[in-house]
């Protein structure tokens, strides 16, 4: 592989260096580097970022190549600056054994735009039942270290516990999709006033923070590590940061649509706006980003979920939930977090790339860039602001939130071990 030169770059945000990479590695950063034959990137202050790692994406493959396959999803993930991504096991079949899993990450290898990291269910089928093959996912070639039953609550205690218990022997983690199904039977969005204007469902935040409440305890009961997904509500913020203060083992993580978004557009009834967790108020809109920049909420993750034009183009209770989010995560991120003042570049490193990557033991990412890293990268123009448009998407699907919405940023390059799969915002 050729050597490139990317010539003042801001290094997360900070002062304006050169980074050269050789093959598969950074071999210097500094100030007025050269290396003969190298190809030059004119980075002219972009800010240049570890790979993005997501720990919550949905590739639907195999089962639903209609949505999205592994190819395209990592195509996705590449235009959006993503190097690793962790694919969710509701799959058809589920990714609850050794063999499916190990083919979604020969998928994820064949891509080359992204590593792909299976994450296997907790329960057979997503059933809730029985503890699904985790030693077997763990031991075999995709070397599982994530389980999580998401799009399904696992709301037995007993099972809970056990995949715990399981999973400390590895030092596993469960992703808990916090919702108490018999509190959320029927419900269409977030419970509360617009609800009860609207006259649909309504989603209690007490079911999120009922399961969050006693996972944290079980976690702390086993000494084994529980990880959060799509944490949404301010009393979930209030309980993790309460079990944090007690060493409990237990991370979480929040979605940039949560970060952004509320109830209050679930009154236009279009279903693009339909996801699971519901979109909630205001106010937890302002707790979700005050948890994220001061840690309490350590991650963002995109909860990348497509679907077909069919599943989303209905009338509101009739549609799927989910939106796809790879490619427009760190624009939002940039307009919440970063242009609010929030978190600097540094931060955003921090939570959408080193820190995942260590909770999902994503080996060789979330690293810092200095020599001796791989070349795991993203380049972006944060002073960039323009309109979203889905046509452009390397997504299969394009049930996006944000269509025509005009979002700052735009990732100009990504190189995943120093060969690009994203130039000038064109994969490669």
């Amino acid at each position: 592989m050729s050597k490139i030169l990317i010539r003042g770059a801001k290094v997360l945000g900070g002062e304006q260096q050169d980074v050269l990479i050789d093959g598969e590695t950074i071999t210097q950063v500094g100030a007025g580097l050269s290396a003969d034959g190298a190809e030059v990137v004119e980075a002219d202050g972009k800010i240049l970022l570890p790979g993005l790692v997501d720990l919550h994406t949905h590739l639907r493959e195999p089962g639903r190549e209609d949505s999205e396959t592994v190819l395209t999803g990592t195509r996705a993930a590449a235009s959006g600056g993503y190097t690793s991504v962790f694919a969710m096991a509701n799959t058809f079949p589920v990714a609850d054994t050794a063999g499916v899993v190990e083919q979604v990450w020969r998928l994820g290898q064949e891509s080359g735009y992204c590593d792909v990291q299976p994450i296997g269910a907790v329960t057979v089928g997503l059933e809730g039942q029985k503890l699904a093959e985790l030693g077997a996912m763990h031991e075999s070639a995709a070397g599982v270290t994530v389980f999580s039953d998401d799009g399904k609550c696992v709301h037995d205690a007993v099972i809970m516990r056990r995949a715990l218990e399981y999973v400390k022997a590895f030092d596993g983690v469960v992703a808990q999709h916090a919702q108490e199904p018999r509190l959320t039977e029927g419900a269409q969005m977030n419970e509360g006033v617009v609800s009860a204007e609207l006259g649909l469902g309504g989603w209690p935040a007490v079911a999120e923070e009922s399961i969050i409440a006693r996972d944290v305890l079980l976690a702390e009961h086993v000494g084994s590590r529980v990880h959060i997904c799509h944490l949404s509500t301010a009393g979930s913020v209030e309980i993790v940061r309460w079990a944090k203060s007690r060493g409990i083992r237990v991370t979480a993580e929040v979605t940039p649509h949560h970060l952004l978004l509320t109830d209050e557009l679930v009154r236009s009834y279009d279903p693009v706006y339909k996801v699971n967790p519901p979109l909630r108020t205001e106010r937890d809109v302002m707790a979700l980003r005050e948890a994220l920049a001061d840690g309490t909420i350590d991650i963002v993750a995109t909860d990348h979920a497509p679907h077909p034009h069919e599943d989303k183009d209905c009338e509101w209770a009739a549609a799927a939930m989910g939106m796809v989010g790879l490619e427009t995560a760190l624009s939002v991120v940039q307009e919440t977090m970063v242009d609010t003042g929030l978190l600097d570049w540094a931060g955003v490193a921090d939570r959408m790339s080193f820190t995942p990557a260590r909770i999902g033991r994503a080996e060789g990412h979330g690293r810092p860039v200095s020599a001796g890293e791989p070349a795991n990268l993203t380049l972006v123009d944060s002073a960039y602001r323009g309109p979203v448009d889905p046509a452009g998407f390397a997504s299969r699907s394009r049930n996006t939130p944000y269509e025509g919405r005009e979002l700052p940023g735009r990732v100009t390059h990504t190189w995943l071990r120093g060969k690009a799969t994203l130039v000038d915002g064109k994969l490669t």
